[in-house]
């Protein structure tokens, strides 16, 4: 699959604070200096012009961003860790791959994301002196990594894309109109990543044009590479249907019209919102006496899809079709289709490791909370204090903690487990 590839990013954990206490020369009394850790690095994708391919990316399945160092004694910060930095294709679409929702669409002015924050650094015990409390013997704990899995797809950003079956002269098209220079040979998918050129017109105008890798029947139910490779003509304006008029390979030039559009149809591409022409290629191969342009032009002109005839191996027709392309275009919305957000990692994760659950242990007969919250909450809680107690009963009853352990069955006198603590439950304590 030249164009998609599954990933996995995780960002970096934040750093734990650091519990210390100053241990100098006449000074026998010195306070808490635990620094504070280190934030841990982002995960960023960034457009690479210099990239045209997600290949990089397929055999690698994780990649992970620097987690944040520990805090130190003498309220020393732990080093920040480094960003992941993941370059792309411009026309790169980030989605989350368990819905398939769109979180980024890497197209023209959005050339970098932040898809993922590192976690930020626990605070050191120097922060929680008080004056009760002058020796805290706590700090907090760096914030966790976050993990996603990604699907990327690479829908490239062109004006007009050439479409049909192999070897019908879609790549002899695109290097005799444009910058560009494809590979060009007789073999079934030849092509096997879009290949884009700009055409520049006398009058200044311009457009760029994919050509497209051949379609085969049953593409759009994943057949072959062609799934893949119908993704790239979402974003074109116009589609020009490169035919073999010739019928040199033994196919009807009819025929293959009609398949193509009924794998666009089937892959969900509505052709009645995008402009088409129909290339007839290979003139100079036609038999004499042959009828078969007249017959494209019968069929497809009185829908207002024009027929030009025309020979990429001599150049015959194809300025006049690029022309026309040119023409065409100018009377388009210049926007290119841009895939709007639908999935926002940095809120959906936050609520995900907000959750937690509670329980009861058949082996112990103990009831258990439990989850990133819960033992976030218990890093900068000091459970030996009579404050810090007051503050775990209140937190456990503001976020209905306590009203789920009483739906599970909790009673007076039963014993609630939190990360290694445990209490027995009384009413109004």
């Amino acid at each position: 699959m030249i164009d998609k590839a599954r990933i996995f990013v995780v960002s970096g954990k934040g750093g734990d604070g650091h519990v210390s206490f100053r241990r100098e020369k006449f000074v026998p009394a010195g306070g808490p200096d635990g620094g504070d850790g280190g934030n841990g690095g982002d995960v960023v994708f960034v457009v690479d012009d210099g990239c045209n391919t997600l290949a990089d990316y397929r055999h690698v399945g994780k990649f992970h961003a620097e987690n944040g160092e520990p805090g130190n004694k003498k309220r020393m910060q732990g080093k920040s860790g480094a960003d992941l930095v993941l370059k792309v294709p411009e026309g790169t679409v980030i989605k989350d791959a368990a819905s398939g929702k769109v979180i980024a669409d890497m197209s023209r002015t959005r050339r970098r994301y932040v898809l993922l924050k590192g976690g930020h650094g626990g605070k050191g015990n120097q922060h929680y002196a008080t004056s009760t409390m002058q020796a805290p013997k706590y700090a907090q704990p760096g914030q966790p990594a976050r993990e996603i899995e990604l699907l990327l797809e690479l829908k490239v950003i062109a004006d007009v894309g050439l479409v049909g079956y192999p070897n019908v002269g879609k790549s002899t098209i695109l290097s005799m109109s444009s910058n560009a220079k494809p590979e060009i040979a007789n073999y079934h998918f030849t092509t096997l990543s879009p290949i884009l050129g700009v055409v520049d017109l006398s009058d200044g105008q311009g457009f760029v044009m994919a050509d497209i890798p051949g379609l085969i029947e049953g593409a759009s139910d994943g057949a072959g590479l062609g799934h893949e490779f119908l993704a790239h003509i979402e974003r074109c304006k116009l589609l020009v249907h490169v035919v073999d008029a010739a019928g040199s390979e033994g196919r009807d030039p009819l025929q293959d019209i009609e398949t193509i559009e009924h794998e666009l149809d089937a892959y969900d591409i509505d052709l009645t919102k995008k402009a088409q022409i129909i290339a007839a290629n290979k003139i100079d191969l036609i038999p004499e006496g042959s009828d078969i342009l007249q017959k494209i032009k019968d069929k497809y002109e009185p829908r207002g899809i024009r027929v030009f005839p025309m020979s990429a191996a001599t150049g015959e027709g194809v300025r006049d079709m690029l022309f026309c392309i040119g023409e065409m275009l100018s009377k388009m919305p210049k926007e290119t289709r841009i895939f709007g957000q639908e999935f926002d990692p940095e809120q959906e994760l936050a609520e995900s490791s907000d959750a937690y659950k509670v329980g009861y242990d058949e082996k112990t007969h103990e009831y258990f909370v439990e989850g990133p919250r819960i033992e976030r909450m218990l890093g900068y809680t000091n459970l030996d204090s009579e404050k810090g107690f007051v503050f775990f009963q209140k937190f456990m009853e503001d976020n209905g903690i306590i009203d789920k352990l009483k739906k599970q069955g909790l009673r007076e006198g039963d014993t609630v487990r939190v990360y290694g603590h445990t209490f027995e439950y009384y009413e109004g304590v």
